[in-house]
C-alpha cells in the first residue's frame, strides 16, 4: 500500500511540475505583451505552484520510507508536513498578490487587450481545471491530505486566472482601471484558501480524534466476538494516512477460561489489523457478570451519574465489600470543557451515594474520552 501511495504521489508531483512550468511561461509572455499585473502575478503564482509540486513530490517520497530506529512508527506524517508547506506557499502568494495589487491601484497602467492573450488565459484555466480533477482523483484513491492541499491550490489558481481574464476583457470596453482591485479580491481568496489548508493539516499533526463512523465500526467489530462483554478506553493514534496504532480495554467475564479469552483477544488484534489497518493492542479486563448484587449496585451508581448529566459515563465498575463499608470503584468519563470540575463532580456523586446508603463509598477516577462522540 505504501509503495502504491508513493507511486501515485510521484506521478502527481512530476505532472504538477511540468504543467505549472508550461503555464508559467505562457502567462509571463502574455503578461509582458498585455502589460497586466494580474496576468504577470498569476504567472508567478504558477511558478510557486511548480515549487509546491516539488514539495508534493518530495513529501510522498519521504513519507513512503519504511520505519527505522529513529522513526519506529514510519514517516507517514511527512504528508501532513508537506501539505502544511504547500499552504505556506499559498499564503505567501496571497500576500505578494495583495501588495502588487495595492501598488497597481495607486499607480495604474493600461492593459492591452488581445484575443491571443484571452485565449491563453482560457486555455490555462481549462488545463488547471483538468489538473485539479487529476489531483482530486489521486487524492480519493489514496486518501491523502497532501493531495487535498494541492487541489485547493489548483482551484485558487483558476480563480486568479479568471480574475486576470476579467481584467483583460474589461480593458476592451472601458478605460477604468480595475486591474488592482480585481487582483486584491483574488489575493483575499488565495489567502483564505491557504488558511483553510493550514487548519485542515495542523489538526492531524497536533492529534485529533478519529472519524466517529470509523470508531463505531471498530467498536461494533470488537463487540461481535464471543466472550467480549464490553469495551472502553479506545485510543487511536494517526501516524500518517494508512498508519494507525491503538489500544483498547476489552471486558471479559471473570469466570471464563483465561486461556480461551486470551486466544480470542489475539484473534481480534489480528483481524482488526487485517480489516481496518490498525495495529491494536487490547488489554483484557476481567469483570464480574451475572452477579445480582453487583448488577444492582452498578445500576444504582449509573442512575446517580446520569441524573447529574446524561453525557457522563462509567466503566471498570468493581465492588469491594468490607465489614464497615463497601467501596464502589469505577472510572467516570466526562466531556472536554465540562462545566463541573472533576473534584466537585466526584463529591456530588459521593454525596448522592451516601444519601442512598451511608455504607457506600465511591472511589472514582475521572477521565476524558480520546474518541469524539456526537451528543
Amino acid at each position: 500500500m505504501t509503495n502504491i501511495r508513493t507511486q501515485y504521489g510521484v506521478l502527481s508531483g512530476f505532472t504538477g511540475i511540468a504543467v505549472n512550468v508550461l503555464l508559467c511561461i505562457a502567462k509571463f509572455v502574455t503578461g509582458y505583451f498585455t502589460n497586466s499585473i494580474a496576468i504577470s502575478v498569476d504567472a508567478a503564482n504558477n511558478l510557486a505552484d511548480a515549487g509546491s509540486s516539488v514539495i508534493n513530490l518530495l513529501g510522498f517520497k519521504y513519507a513512503g520510507k519504511p520505519a527505522d530506529e529513529e522513526h519506529p512508527f514510519g514517516h507517514g506524517r511527512v504528508e501532513y508536513v508537506a501539505a502544511l508547506a504547500v499552504s505556506f506557499v499559498i499564503l505567501i502568494m496571497g500576500i505578494e498578490l495583495a501588495k502588487s495589487s495595492v501598488t497597481k491601484i495607486f499607480s495604474p497602467e493600461d492593459v492591452v487587450f488581445s484575443y491571443l492573450s484571452a485565449a491563453v488565459l482560457i486555455i490555462t484555466m481549462l488545463v488547471k481545471l483538468w489538473l485539479a480533477f487529476f489531483y482530486r482523483n489521486i487524492g480519493k484513491r489514496i486518501q491523502s491530505p497532501q493531495m487535498i492541499a494541492v487541489v485547493t491550490d489548483s482551484f485558487s489558481d483558476i480563480a486568479a486566472t479568471g480574475a486576470a481574464l476579467l481584467v483583460l476583457i474589461a480593458s476592451k470596453f472601458t478605460d477604468v482601471h480595475i486591474d488592482g482591485f480585481i487582483g486584491l479580491i483574488v489575493s483575499v481568496f488565495v489567502f483564505s484558501a491557504g488558511i483553510t489548508i493550514v487548519k485542515n493539516t495542523i489538526g492531524p499533526l497536533l492529534g485529533e480524534p478519529p472519524d466517529e463512523d470509523f470508531v463505531k465500526k471498530v467498536e461494533e467489530r470488537i463487540l461481535s466476538y464471543d466472550g467480549v462483554s464490553g469495551i472502553h478506553d479506545l485510543i487511536l493514534h494517526n501516524y500518517g494516512p494508512g498508519r494507525l496504532l491503538g489500544s483498547v480495554h476489552a471486558e471479559v467475564p471473570a469466570d471464563s477460561n483465561m486461556m480461551k479469552s486470551h486466544d480470542t483477544i489475539d484473534l481480534i488484534e489480528r483481524e482488526i489489523r487485517q480489516d481496518f489497518g490498525i495495529e491494536l493492542v487490547i488489554h483484557m479486563d476481567p469483570v464480574v457478570v451475572n452477579d445480582e448484587h453487583i448488577d444492582l449496585l452498578h445500576a444504582m451508581v449509573l442512575d446517580i451519574v446520569l441524573e447529574i448529566d446524561e453525557n457522563l459515563a462509567i466503566h471498570d465498575f468493581r465492588v469491594v465489600d468490607g465489614p464497615t463499608h463497601t467501596n464502589l470503584i469505577f472510572d467516570l468519563v466526562v466531556p472536554y470543557n465540562y462545566k463541573i470540575i472533576g473534584s466537585k463532580l466526584t463529591e456530588m456523586i459521593a454525596k448522592k451515594l451516601a444519601n442512598v446508603n451511608s455504607r457506600m463509598f465511591a472511589v472514582i477516577t475521572v477521565e476524558q474520552s480520546y474518541i469524539k462522540r456526537t451528543p
